[in-house]
């Protein structure tokens, strides 16, 4: 039997699982980690947790799918994207703790760009706006700490990357510096026309060129994994970041398809075909994969938090003990929030309005507003921000008729059907819920040759339950208005 290993590098946690040639899910291990918070709006990570707890899980995985790794076929590789590294050439110790894609460190680098006119020099080259979620203004941050680190990244002595760059690099015990176009087109350095690393933004960000990964196709022959890792050696061949995965283990290929993700934060992507799309509605064009040095790209809605704010309601507030128990409190409530509101925006608004200064606003808050109330607003302002992300890309002439979703919030069965209720599409949730990870692992399958083309794996995506819209275009209105009045309160 054929079996894929898939390395799901989260934001929150490191999974693996092990998949069979037919996409089932024979084994997984997850352990979960901590970023920390330095200083206002500022998120980090530990380089050497985020590598212990993803070999660690691979280790677990591969033992209790009771298999050597001598019988894997391939690994794949998805991460969380933007998430910046600079380690040492000579040792992969980091030089600096990860910089996670939450951080709003850079805010005033960004400003500063934005008043000097250059919003449409990065938009054109890249896809993206001009925000400290994307990784250039990171590592500049990193290299500007101390001239000794830009002159040896200058020397080549430095590598960036993004966390699948590093756990390649750790993987391969320093034999591979690499990482795919998905990635690439994450970093604001990567011009996703010419696919290639851009000598313009390099020389206006500052970063050297010494100092970047080999940018392969999505499916590519990226190294083994060493021996000493997992037992054996095992062939790398699969990467992508986690959202262009997700669109991947979705199974949409054709252009059109859209899939929401909802994780740490939530991500809509829809497949755009051979054509860089272009938006008037700040969505972002990015890489959707490329295979055969083809890149297919993707319009894609950014929301920062979503997950996290379930985390926040069991870790800060003490409300749930268990993301489980959202459902309940829901129930509970029957979704009637009495006017409460959440507006998650710990670390600013994403998509379509980015605003890194923002922060989280609770409002309509009474003497009779109980915790029932705020899990419910916690999460159904997941949903109210997917119908913002699916209004700006009907604007943009991408019309979402149907939904694929994944992500570890959608087992919750309330906020698939309130998902629906409030996008008035139909809402479809896989048999593999993990879509990711499968995703890394199809990938994977191509690039060793189990597949002959993506779309040969298409068969493989099978609904597990479907929700259709069923709330009163009244009721829908009214929850709405008052979502959209809690953010501009926010926004003010």
């Amino acid at each position: 039997m054929t079996y894929l290993l898939a390395l799901d590098q989260g934001t929150s946690s490191s999974r693996a699982i092990v998949f069979d040639g037919s996409g089932r899910t024979v084994a997984s291990a997850q352990e979960e980690f901590d970023a920390y918070f330095p200083a206002d709006g500022w998120v980090e990570q530990d380089p050497e947790v985020i590598w212990q707890t993803m070999i660690d899980s691979a280790r677990e995985a591969l033992a209790a799918a009771e298999i050597q790794a001598s019988d894997v076929a391939a690994v794949g590789i998805t991460n969380q994207r933007e998430t910046t590294l600079v380690w040492d050439r000579s040792t992969g110790e980091c030089v600096y703790p990860a910089i996670v894609w939450q951080d709003r460190r850079t805010q005033e680098r960004c400003e500063g760009m934005k008043a000097r006119g250059l919003e449409k020099l990065l938009r054109d080259k890249t896809g993206l706006v001009v925000d400290p979620y994307f990784s250039a203004t990171k590592v500049a941050w990193i290299l500007d700490q101390d001239s000794a680190l830009r002159e040896r990244a200058a020397r080549g002595e430095l590598c960036f990357g993004t966390v699948d760059s590093f756990l390649v690099y750790r993987l391969t015990k320093g034999q591979v510096h690499a990482t795919d176009a998905t990635n690439a087109s994450r970093t604001q350095l990567f011009d996703i026309r010419e696919q290639i690393w851009s000598d313009e933004l390099l020389e206006l960000f500052d970063v050297p060129r010494a100092m970047l990964p080999e940018v392969f196709d999505s499916a590519a022959d990226f190294g083994s994994v060493h021996a000493d890792w997992l037992g054996s050696e095992i062939p790398i061949r699969g990467i992508a970041g986690d959202q262009q995965a997700a669109l991947v283990g979705q199974a949409c290929f054709a252009e059109g398809m859209s899939k929401s993700t909802y994780g740490t934060g939530c991500f809509v992507m829809a497949n755009a075909g051979s054509t860089v799309p272009e938006s008037d509605n700040a969505l972002l064009s990015t890489v959707a994969y490329r295979l055969q040095g083809r890149p297919t790209y993707a319009l894609e809605g950014s929301i920062f938090v979503a997950g996290q704010a379930v985390k926040w309601l069991r870790d800060e507030l003490g409300f749930i003990r268990d993301a489980a128990e959202t459902e309940q409190h829901c129930r509970k409530t029957g979704g009637d929030t009495r006017g409460v509101y959440v507006v998650p925006g710990f670390t600013g608004l994403g998509a379509p309005h980015w605003r890194p200064d923002v922060r989280g606003v609770v409002t309509g808050l009474t003497l009779s507003s109980n915790a029932s109330d705020i899990v419910t607003a916690t999460v159904q302002a997941v949903a109210y921000q997917t119908v913002d992300l699916l209004a700006a890309m009907d604007a943009d002439g991408v019309r979402v008729t149907e939904l694929r979703v994944d992500g570890g919030m959608v087992v919750n069965d309330w906020l698939c059907q309130f998902l629906a209720d409030m996008l008035g599409v139909t809402v479809h949730r896989p048999r593999v819920v993990e879509t990711t990870a499968l995703g890394a692992a199809l990938l994977a399958a191509v690039g060793a040759g189990v597949f002959t083309s993506l779309e040969a794996a298409a068969d493989l995506w099978q609904t597990e339950a479907s929700f259709s819209p069923q709330m009163s275009e009244d009721d829908r209105k009214r929850r709405l208005d008052g979502w959209h009045k809690a953010v501009r309160q926010a926004l003010a």
